[in-house]
């Protein structure tokens, strides 16, 4: 897999267009200790293309847990896509439930279990932002 070299531009344009969140969990790169970083929605090793279009925002959880996969199997053990920022509404899919994010299809199933969009730390993670300071 070759690592593309992705502009300063083109990663000010993805991270400008995601409002600086990432586009899978919606955390706010200031809200998370290791920032967001720009993620190909279709891996190159899958002939995805370093281009706006499949570019995405996405914390470093995110995009660690995503790796280069573009499926995972649902509820049923079914195999099924994984969200995509790019064709995807994000509320067509997820709803926040208090500090965690419910899935509302398979697509959104699949991949907050992938994600890991619930584990106990990224819960943490959440509920610490809705306390004061």
């Amino acid at each position: 897999m070759s690592d593309s070299y992705i502009s300063q531009e083109l990663r000010r344009l993805v991270a400008a267009r995601a409002s600086r969140r990432c586009e899978y969990c919606l955390i706010h790169e200031s809200d998370t200790f290791m920032g967001c970083q720009v993620d190909h929605i279709l891996s190159e090793k899958h002939g995805g293309q370093t281009t706006a279009d499949n570019l995405a925002y996405a914390c470093t959880f995110c995009n660690r847990s995503k790796g280069s996969d573009i499926a995972t199997l649902d509820d049923h053990g079914q195999l099924t896509r994984l969200f995509h920022p790019r064709l995807d509404r994000w509320t067509d899919h997820f709803v926040f439930q208090e500090a965690c994010i419910q899935s509302l299809t398979n697509v959104g199933f699949g991949t907050a279990r992938l994600l890991g969009f619930n584990t106990e730390e990224r819960i943490e993670e959440r509920l610490a932002m809705t306390k004061p300071l």
